[in-house]
């Protein structure tokens, strides 16, 4: 290929080489391996090129420190917090270091399977993988006391009787931690000593601990999230998107509200307080999208979906974990008319991928901006709920005003929509 190369041209490219070898060479180093990986990586890698002098400022400043030359493993408290500081320089969603005593790194493993795909077969022996041991709960901190924030529908901890809200206590008598508390007890049960109200007296449940696979375990949450709820007269519609990063989780929505579990609901409340986001641009497009529902019909067999479109109202609820691929969908459903409820979305709207770190570790890292329409971002904005609902988190003991405010409005949107059918129909007829 280069024999076919004029001279200004491979002039040209060994330019180019040694321009990028010499900014190579420029770069930062603190001679800690995993700390300048993730200085190079970015360097290369990160969509805002005008934000790589802020960062390796703050590089310069952690070295200067010393923080990063006191271990060359990356198990110093010094080094993560090093990692943290240089990325939070950067002042964006989808960048972060994510280690394996976490539920995220997981996730974010499985998501990033392609990109990942030369490690995952030695990270996740035997067969590449991603599994961690767990109950398919989240927690979050605040104010020093940890409380359950997500409960995957259809898992272990949710068949036992974890709340949004729990405080932990403690797992068999000791401190919580995301993946050291389940670890080597796969196939045993747990104790989850738990407060359920402020002042209230612990209580204990008993959890299986079960091998989850994230993304067949997102699946699962999304159709067991599926229910049709009758209140008011009406029947009403739910599912909630944990994530559209899943393989088949929109075709079981679709098939539920076409001749499953939804198909005789008046109005959809579709809940998108997810994950993570992923998933393909028209995701909402089953909502509101022009193209008519079809079926293909064999002459043997039965008939397949290959279409749906619903027709009828649309309730979304929103919050902070309305992210990536999930605010693209809220966006969607706004410029639709549809009502959003909640709580402002993450604002957190750019591409990343995972680079795998030289301890294991997942370096996440936005590499595309995007931008919608044009000229939109929403990116560090978000998009505010066309009506507020707070959800207060500690001690909830399940409540989610939210989702009750959401399912309140769809009642109130299918009778005022009954109102305007009665009156059409006792209307006068006119010649025009």
């Amino acid at each position: 290929m280069c024999a076919r190369l004029g001279g200004k041209a491979l002039i040209v490219i060994l330019a180019m080489s040694m321009a990028t070898a010499t900014r190579a060479a420029e770069l930062p180093r603190s001679g800690q391996p995993i700390f300048d990986r993730v200085i190079e990586l970015v360097n290369a890698n990160f969509y805002d090129g005008r934000a790589l002098e802020r960062f390796n400022a703050a590089v310069r400043t952690e070295i200067d420190q010393g923080a990063t030359a006191r271990s060359k493993t990356g198990t110093d408290p010094g080094i993560d917090a090093a990692i943290a500081s240089v990325l939070a320089s950067l002042r964006v969603s989808h960048t972060g270091r994510f280690k394996a005593d976490t539920i995220d790194y997981f996730e974010l493993a499985d998501i990033f399977r392609f990109a990942i795909r030369d490690d995952m077969r030695r990270l996740f022996p035997p067969d590449g993988a991603a599994r961690y041991p767990g109950i398919g709960m989240v927690t979050t901190v605040e104010n020093g006391h940890r409380f359950v924030s997500d409960v995957y529908d259809g898992s272990a901890a949710k068949k036992a009787g974890l709340l949004v809200g729990d405080e932990i206590l403690s797992v068999d008598g000791l401190a919580y931690r995301e993946i050291g508390s389940f670890d080597d007890k796969v196939g045993q049960t747990v104790d989850i000593r738990l407060r359920r109200h402020r002042d209230g007296e612990p209580l204990s449940l008993r959890v299986p601990v079960e091998r989850l696979r994230p993304l067949p375990m997102f699946e699962r949450a999304i159709e067991e999230s599926i229910a049709l709820i009758e209140t008011g007269g009406r029947k009403i519609g739910y599912v909630r998107l944990w994530t559209l990063s899943t393989r088949d989780g929109l075709d079981r929505v679709a098939a539920a509200l076409s001749s499953g579990r939804l198909r005789d609901a008046e109005g959809l409340v579709v809940d998108l307080r997810g994950r993570w986001g992923g998933g393909p641009a028209d995701a909402a497009e089953f909502l509101v999208g022009g193209t008519p529902t079809f079926r293909l019909v064999p002459r043997r067999g039965e008939a397949t979906l290959a279409n749906f479109r619903w027709q009828r109202p649309v309730v979304a609820l929103i919050d902070r974990g309305t992210r990536s691929g999930l605010e693209l969908f809220a966006y969607t459903l706004r410029q639709n008319a549809i009502p959003l409820i909640g709580e402002r979305t993450a604002g957190a709207l750019l591409a990343g991928r995972a680079y795998v770190l030289p301890d294991d570790s997942l370096l996440e890292l936005a590499v595309s901006d995007a931008i919608i329409a044009d000229d939109l971002r929403l990116e560090g904005i978000g998009i505010e709920p066309d009506r507020a609902v707070p959800f207060p988190l500690a001690y909830a003991a399940g409540k989610d005003p939210q989702r009750e405010a959401a399912i309140a409005e769809m009642v109130r949107m299918l009778e005022a929509g009954k109102g305007r059918q009665s009156a059409s129909q006792h209307e006068p007829a006119t010649t025009r």
